[in-house]
This record gives structure tokens, sequence and C-alpha cells, in this order.
């Protein structure tokens, strides 16, 4: 089977004469074919494949270019890429590889293209075109791969427990490509990721991590996130999920399985928003109530402070799976400790001054935070879910009222320290914090308007009250 039709951009022909002048096979593989043939859009990302050395090609291919372009060698892994024209290309000499059993590093030997594809984790990154100039296009495809595409079926080239085994990393790149194209792992497969999971223990925490934002990328995370529990391999990476898990029933009082209940809460969100951070808000955000769980014999199940307990949760979390302990990581706390607060206003009738509270709160990531409760209603009953859906409408439209009329988020006091110093001649001290945290309540309260005016007078009545003098 022929597929001139996915070479047909000009870096290829040019490989492809590099490749004649050296007198070597050589192979377009991997992701660039998978998604041709899956009518995804051509890969930006091309991985080149030589019987021969990726790096001699790669410099052959540069001096072929227009504008002879870089050539960035990787010593220690014998590759070679070149980027530009908003393309990606790698070069690697065809190899076989064997592993030692407390590493994902192979040993490495000059192979042919079936040892190369050997080696490749599944049947459908195995697939491989020609480049040679009597085989322009033809398809190798040893494992079949062409037919696990068009049954959307994952599976090894080589016996699974052999590829798992040997790098462990390719159990959470199955369920991460199950979850990306909606596949389904073959069944040995499946059952080979749950016989090796203890192996995960030997792959970094930043290539893991990698692979799960991948998997919350996806359209439906649900699909890698349930694989991941079904395979076992969740508590080596999100115990605090596992904790989640299950229902308990005191003096028939029962609560909700909460394990399920976020992915659900994160399929919802990942139907309108692709921000990775949020939709990690979203699968964080109950994490607090396994250790706040309580039954009382009056009240039944309660989760007291779990908001607070799960933000805290979230830099433990982050920092041990080696994630930034930044902006993002702060984010995602804040969505956490938040994220009952629109529930309970969408509950009661809704009162500016708690709107007010909410925005100032919440500052520029209001938005998210609604976003994410919204996502939070997982209630089957189409009675209930209209109610909520209803009182939320009821809150975001309280905010734009609000926020039009006192201009809260991000707010920035009327009236500064300096001021407040200056007005009575004041060195630093506690009175002024007292005075600006009197005028912010107030404003929030809506007893003065977010206006100079009156902030000023309310001031001035506030360091009276203390004691204060203005000055003349």
């Amino acid at each position: 089977m022929n597929h001139k039709e996915a070479l047909k951009a000009p870096i290829f022909k040019t490989i492809s004469e590099a490749a004649e002048l050296l007198g070597a096979e050589c192979y377009v593989i991997g992701g660039f074919v998978r998604d041709y043939l899956l009518q995804r859009g051509n890969a930006k990302d091309i991985d080149i494949v030589i019987v021969g050395s990726g790096v001699q090609l790669a410099k052959t291919v540069a001096d072929r270019l227009e504008g002879k372009p870089k050539v960035t060698v990787f010593k220690n892994f014998g590759t070679a890429m070149i980027k530009g024209d908003d393309l990606e290309v790698e070069f690697v000499g065809a190899r076989k590889e064997s592993y030692d059993r407390n590493s994902r590093k192979p040993i490495v030997e000059n192979g042919t293209l079936k040892d190369d594809q050997n080696r490749r984790d599944f049947t459908i990154n195995a697939l491989a075109l020609s480049l040679a100039k009597n085989s322009f296009g033809d398809l190798i495809d040893p494992f079949a791969g062409l037919q696990d595409l068009e049954n959307k079926c994952i599976r090894t080239p080589l016996e699974p427990g052999v590829t798992y085994s040997d790098d462990p990393l390719r159990m959470l790149r199955a369920i991460r490509f199950a979850s990306q194209l909606k596949f389904t792992i073959q069944k040995e497969s499946l059952a080979a990721i749950a016989k090796h999971k203890k192996r995960l223990k030997i792959v970094s925490k930043e290539r893991i991590v990698d692979e799960l934002h991948k998997i919350l990328a996806s359209p439906k995370p649900s699909i890698g996130l349930s694989l991941l529990h079904k395979t076992e391999l969740l508590p080596y990476i999100l115990p605090e999920l596992i904790a989640l898990e299950g229902i308990e029933e005191i003096e028939g009082q029962r609560h909700k399985d909460n394990f399920w209940h976020t992915l659900e809460v994160v399929d919802n969100i990942a139907e309108t928003t692709e921000n990775l951070w949020l939709r990690w808000a979203a699968l964080l955000h109950d994490i607090g109530k396994a250790p706040t769980k309580k039954f009382h014999k009056k009240i039944g199940w309660t989760f007291h402070g779990h908001e607070f307990v799960g933000s805290k949760m979230v830099y433990r979390l982050f920092k041990r799976l080696r994630m930034p302990l930044n902006d993002k990581m702060k984010f995602v706390q804040k969505m956490v400790l938040m994220s009952s607060r629109p529930i309970v206003l969408s509950e009661d009738y809704v009162t500016d001054s708690a709107v007010r509270r909410l925005v100032f709160d919440a500052g520029e990531h209001v938005e998210d935070l609604m976003t994410l409760c919204e996502a939070d209603i997982t209630t089957k009953n189409p009675r209930k879910q209209r109610r909520y859906k209803n009182n939320f409408q009821r809150v975001r439209n309280k905010i734009v009222e609000v926020e039009n009329r006192d201009h809260i988020r991000n707010f920035q006091p009327p009236i500064s320290g300096a001021e407040i110093m200056e007005t009575f001649d004041l060195k630093p001290s506690r009175e002024i914090g007292v005075i600006k945290e009197a005028i912010k309540e107030a404003i929030l309260e809506g007893t003065i308007p977010n206006e100079y005016a009156a902030a000023k007078e309310y001031m001035k009545e506030k360091g009276i009250a203390l004691g204060l003098s203005p000055k003349k």
C-alpha cells in the first residue's frame, strides 16, 4: 500500500535524496505515520530512522536545505534534530535495545529496520513509510498496526510483559493513547500493565507527570484515569484520589463515591475549557474529603474544612510529583480552597456583600472558579440539574452587576497607607493597617461605595475612633 500523499512536504524529498547520497535505507516512522493514517492532520514532529548514522543523515539534509539550519546533536542518544518551518525532524539510526532490570535506559546496538520496529512501544507507532526512491511512500507494517488502527486497539509489537517491563513508562503511554484516541487496550496488554505495575517506581516523576498532563488534556480524561485505576497504577501516582473511593454507610446514611464523582467533574470541565491547570483543580477539588470525613448521629456524614485541607494537600502533591511550585500550583490551591464558595452562594439568597467578597477573594480567577463549580454538578436528576444551573446563572448575573457597580475585581484600596500617615501625621504603625482593613471591609459590606471621597471620609471617622487627630 502506497502513501505518497503523506510525504508531499518538500522536506521528505530532501531527506530521500540525502539518504540516497549516503547509500542508506531511510524511513518515516511513528507518530507522523499514525496521525496521517488516522486523518488527525500531519504531526509537526517527524521521526526519521536510517539504517546507518542518524547524525550523518541530519547533517547531509541540513546542507541541502535553504539557509543550512543548525543541526542539534544528542551524543548520548546518537540522535540529531533539525527545527524550522513549524517542523521538528529527529534523525536516529536503526537500533536494537536490551534493558537492565533497574533502569529505563537501554543498552543500544546498531540494527535493522525490523530491529527498530521491534523496540517500538505499540504496533500503531511501529508503522513506517519508505523514503527510498524506488519505494517512496510504501507502508512497512510487520505487526498489523494498520488493522489495529482500524480496530482502535492498543497492542504491543512483542509480548506485552517484555515491552512494559523493559520500559515501564510505556504502561502510562498505553493508557494515554487510549485516552487521547479513545482506543481500547488489548486484554493481554492491560493484564500485563497490572502485573508489572510496581515497575513504575523506576520511572522519573517528570516523565510520569508529562503523561498525566496528556491524559488530563485529552477530550475525555476519565478514560485514562479509570484505566490508571483499573491497572492499579494510580496508587503509585495519586494515592490522594484512591483514598476518595468507596461508599460508607452508617445507620442507613451513605455518602457518594467521591472518586468516581471526581472523574465526572473532570470530564465535565474538559467540555468547557482546555486550561490544563483548571482541569488539575477539578481533579483535586475534593482530595480533602478523605481526611475530613466524619459521621455524626444527628446530621450524618460531614467533610468540614475539606477545601482548606485539600488546598494544603495540593502543595505536598505537587512537591512529591516535582511539579512547578509557582503560580500554577497557587492557582490550583486557590481553586480547591474556594471550590465550595459559589455553591454555598447559589443555595442561599445572593447578597451583594457575599458576591463582593467572592469576587475580591477570587480576583481575576472568578470565571475559572464558576466554571469549576458548574462542572461539579454531576446529579443525574434533570430537575435538580436544571435548578443548580439556574442558581449558578443567578450568581453569575449578580457578579456582573456588582462588578460593574463596585469594581471589586483586582481591588486596590482608594486610600493608601501613605495618605493615612499624612492625614494623621503618623509613622509606620498598627493603626494604619487597622484603618486600611476597616475601609476594605466597609466597601465589601456595602457600607460605603468604592470611591475615593467616601473612603477618605470613612478613614477620618475610623482614625478619630482610634483616638487619632487629623491634621488641620
